[in-house]
């Protein structure tokens, strides 16, 4: 058996596998390729996880987020280049998302204008950079979308056979 660990600044590996009420052993029983000892250096950040150990933790953990966070924070790609989402309930990322998708349809026009020549014109480019903004705030509530289902899926709380048959159904079309 496991001792309990003392340390105060735990990372986000160490908080999630200590809320599931896992020692390190009964963890690695259930990642099945993640030894005890490589979760110890990963919690005390000896040793950075790799892509495939954070996949295995997010699909066993039942924690598709876990995805997100290694990208957004450890990935050195992703660091740069996305943007972390946030688990939230499904009414506020519906709303969220009905704002954005507002805001842009407000500058669908402007959009056409700026983009009829092939070229964006300096006096052009402050609305450019706007519509830019809104467009990410779509993709981002796409991606808290996408993340919210995949939770509730690992969790049971969504169908997952119907649910893959929805999905292929429209993936034929």
């Amino acid at each position: 058996m496991g001792r309990a660990s003392t340390k105060k600044d735990k990372n986000v590996y160490q908080l999630l596998r200590e809320d599931l009420g896992l020692t390190r052993e009964k963890a690695s029983e259930l990642l099945e390729v993640i030894s005890p000892e490589r979760i110890e250096k990963i919690e005390s950040e000896k040793s950075q996880a790799h892509p495939d150990e954070i996949l295995v933790m997010a699909e066993k953990y039942k924690k598709p987020s876990l995805r997100n966070y290694y990208c957004t924070h450890e990935c050195p790609i992703g660091h740069r280049h996305m943007k972390e989402v946030k688990s939230k309930d499904l009414t506020a990322i519906v709303l969220r998302m009905l704002a954005s998708m507002n805001a842009m349809q407000r500058w669908q026009e402007r959009l056409i204008e700026i983009g009829a020549d092939g070229r964006i014109q300096d006096q052009e480019i402050p609305d450019f950079i706007q519509i830019q903004e809104e467009l990410n705030q779509i993709s981002v509530m796409v991606e808290t979308l996408k993340l919210w289902a995949e939770e509730k899926l690992a969790k049971g709380e969504i169908n997952l056979e119907k649910y893959q048959m929805y999905k292929n159904l429209k993936s034929e079309d």
